[in-house]
């Protein structure tokens, strides 16, 4: 009788086996996972919080702090009976897909019940991204366990390539969400992927009770209806930004990372002149200062393109001058031309790419690259330089620094002498 115990006891390990290969991979694919869907957190909160130290402090802590519960936990279930630690670790991937998937709709409710300011923030980082965070990470000392398993007499290796895996499984996620995934399909699909690679991981872990398909099957069809149907968390998206054009009575703003970026009126004032009317107070403040200084051939450089209002004011009203703008995302420019009409003629006709031919015939060159980077590099001169680039609701940190300003200073003092 004790044999035969030993034997079925046997027999349960032998058939809840999963091989080392398979163990790794699936390490490997959930860490992964968990790097893409924190990457994607920080992204996702910038129409609601925009996008700042704060914000990403936020996301990073919280979804470590995830990640740490997770595996304690996850080590505790380890030590269950084997069929029941396994299907513990498939329901553990079914409620992080659903959770995945649903975490952009998660947080605009909890932004339409209020929640505003740091505080508002954090309560919102942490009620969306916390549960998935968890949720993600508890089938993975398991998996190590089985990992060990696998591989009698080699515990030392074996643990090095769980360890090993988890690492480049982070570096990939990382490298998916900020090169692949948010440029090419957006924010909300992104987190549906996640969901879904971790619903494909099912199959892998075999052994114990199967649990319900029905379960299995449902959370699959609201991934899916979470990806192709749910509401994108911005109108327009790349790596650098994500873009929504609102159009309030006569005029239409572009707004990136919930902070208006840009203003302008779909029909200019007409005055006589062809010039271009300035929406938004601190465009305004600029141009008095540039109008009062500039000469009729001025040559001026914007750091920050944004909506291009202000080289369309100043191009429009000098028929003379000339204006280069640099401009990080491409994505921007292209937004503007397809929204904006004053610009979007304005470098219709005008417009060039500046990067490729410094002499070429237009007024306007358009440089898609980081500011601080064009000033370390460019040897053009000009009579001013206008710092008008912004993340949400500050200058990058690295374009307020003396170098940059002594930068500015020395691209327009040899031109002005």
């Amino acid at each position: 009788m004790q044999g035969q115990c030993r034997s079925a006891a046997a027999e349960n390990d032998k058939e809840a086996a999963i091989r080392f290969s398979a163990t790794i991979a699936l390490i490997l694919v959930l860490s992964t996972v968990g790097l893409t869907y924190e990457i994607a957190a920080g992204r996702v909160l910038a129409p609601f919080f925009g996008t700042s130290l704060l914000t990403w402090t936020t996301v990073i802590a919280t979804v470590l702090g995830g990640f740490s519960l997770g595996s304690a936990l996850g080590g505790i279930l380890a030590e269950r009976p084997r069929a029941v630690a396994l299907r513990n670790a498939r329901s553990a991937l079914v409620a992080t897909a659903v959770l995945m998937a649903v975490s952009p709709t998660l947080l605009g409710l909890v932004h339409a019940w209020g929640a505003r300011g740091t505080g508002g923030m954090i309560l919102s980082v942490v009620l969306v991204f916390f549960p998935a965070s968890v949720f993600v990470t508890l089938p993975s000392p398991l998996l190590a366990k089985l990992a060990i398993e696998a591989r009698p007499d080699r515990e030392g290796s074996s643990l090095g390539f769980v360890l090993a895996a988890g690492s480049v499984g982070a570096i990939f996620g990382a490298i998916l969400a900020g090169f692949v995934t948010l440029p090419l399909i957006g924010s909300t699909a992104t987190f549906a992927a996640c969901g879904a690679v971790a619903l494909l991981c099912l199959p892998l872990i075999r052994g114990g009770h199967p649990g319900n398909p029905g379960v299995i099957i449902a959370a699959a069809g609201f991934v899916a209806f979470a990806g192709f149907a749910g509401s994108p968390a911005c109108q327009y998206e790349s790596g650098l930004s994500c873009l929504h054009v609102v159009q309030r009575g006569p005029e239409v703003r572009l707004v990136s990372d919930g902070t208006v970026q840009a203003a302008e009126r779909v029909t200019p004032v007409e005055d006589g002149g062809g010039t271009v009317e300035l929406v938004l107070s601190y465009t305004e403040w600029l141009w008095a200062r540039l109008d009062r200084d500039l000469g009729p051939k001025a040559s001026v450089l914007f750091v920050g393109g944004g909506g291009y209002t202000l080289p369309t004011k100043l191009l429009a009203s000098r028929p003379e001058a000339q204006a280069v703008a640099v401009e990080i995302d491409p994505l921007v420019t292209k937004v503007v031309r397809m929204h904006m009409p004053g610009a979007a003629e304005m470098i219709m006709q005008t417009g060039y790419d500046a990067s490729e031919d410094d002499r070429a015939d237009g007024r306007l060159g358009i440089v898609h690259a980081d500011g601080r980077v064009y000033l370390n590099e460019t040897d053009q001169r000009f009579d001013a330089a206008v710092m008008d680039a912004f993340s949400s609701g500050s200058v990058p940190a690295h374009l307020v620094t003396r170098e940059t300003f002594a930068d500015c200073a020395r691209s327009s003092m040899a031109r002005s002498m």
